[in-house]
């Protein structure tokens, strides 16, 4: 496995975790949208290569920095 695949890994957990913690409502199914598009992400640095995934990564990113 690739470090891409760690790294989107710990990202979907992490946002998991909040989506948790979240009251339920909008906010959490938009968290809970949000890992899930980590960990697709994670699933797919598993098999190609790094490079392709940072678009998706940075547009996941910024989603999730603008819901806190």
């Amino acid at each position: 496995m690739s470090d891409a695949h760690h790294y989107f890994m710990a990202h979907a957990i992490e946002a998991t975790l909040k989506a948790r913690r979240a009251p339920r409502g909008t906010l959490r199914n938009k968290r809970r949208t949000v890992a899930r598009v980590y960990h697709l992400l994670a699933k797919e640095a598993a098999y190609t290569s790094n490079v392709h995934h940072m678009d998706e990564f940075r547009a996941a990113r910024a989603l999730e920095q603008a819901l806190d």
